[in-house]
């Protein structure tokens, strides 16, 4: 709930101190933002622009793919990773919360699911009693106090490492998930979907490294046995969404055995 977050917050025009007047967000300076009634807030700035953000019917295929469990194994992987804390987790990028959420069982702490997707932050600020939800642009100066939070989680986000390293506390981490080149690849093949650069850890290692220290990296690889509606929804809920052509993907997917057996294949980075 923002009840619980409202003292990390900053003003996106000014970046003084947000504090909860019933279901509004003010600052110092005068600055105001209403609670939505589905739970979330929005901080962003007055030009910014949200055409970016998942659509409804991404988060939706989302949503499902989520709930069905098949990327399970990455939630238990981020919520080992995670350690104990009682602070600040913040999702960069949170979509439906998914993630957070399974930290947030794990740790004593609050969580703030920040995403520039409204659809998605509708999910967001119902999957667990301490998380807030706030709309913002993970490319922008982030609605956050400096060195307020103890852990900064990124699932298959933008990263924005200046603004991570300045919103992280002294110590604090990310837990960073990023596929590898194996991920998905069965349908990648099949449905002529994105590919993943092999060099994509080197190069998020480098652009992070003026701001953040990497200490770990686990690879974390598993099985998936889709359904083709599982499979559409794998296409549907990502970049492929607004890459794929809708008539020869419906094609292909008729194509696929039923279920089709997929690799998930990701690294779970840590920077310090």
């Amino acid at each position: 709930m923002l009840q619980d977050i409202e003292r990390y917050l900053a003003c996106p025009h000014c970046a003084q101190q947000l504090a909860l007047d019933g279901r509004t967000l003010r600052c110092p300076a005068g600055h105001s933002f209403d609670q939505a009634k589905q739970g979330y807030v929005s901080l962003l700035a007055g030009d910014a622009h949200t055409g970016t953000g998942d659509t409804a019917a991404m988060v939706a295929a989302r949503g499902d793919f989520l709930t069905a469990g098949h990327y399970r194994p990455i939630a238990e992987a981020l919520a080992t990773a995670a350690g104990p804390t009682d602070g600040l987790v913040v999702d960069l990028g949170a979509g439906t919360g998914y993630y957070l959420a399974h930290v947030l069982e794990q740790v004593q702490g609050v969580g703030a699911a920040l995403d520039i997707s409204k659809y998605a932050l509708r999910r967001a600020a119902k999957a667990h009693l301490r998380i807030g939800a706030v709309v913002c642009d993970a490319w922008r100066p982030l609605p956050l106090q400096d060195a307020c939070a103890d852990l900064v989680l990124n699932v298959f986000a933008p990263r924005n490492g200046p603004e991570i390293r300045r919103v992280l506390r002294p110590g604090g981490r990310l837990l960073l998930v990023s596929p590898t080149s194996r991920h998905l690849r069965e349908l990648v093949a099949a449905l002529g979907l994105l590919s993943v650069d092999e060099e994509k850890e080197r190069r998020i290692d480098e652009k992070l490294s003026p701001w953040l220290d990497r200490t770990d990296r686990v690879e974390v690889e598993f099985r998936l046995s889709l359904s083709r509606a599982d499979a559409a929804a794998v296409v549907a809920m990502g970049p492929n969404a607004w890459h794929t052509d809708p008539d020869a993907l419906t094609a292909a997917l008729a194509e696929l055995p039923e279920p089709v057996e997929v690799t998930g294949s990701v690294q779970v980075t840590t920077y310090r």
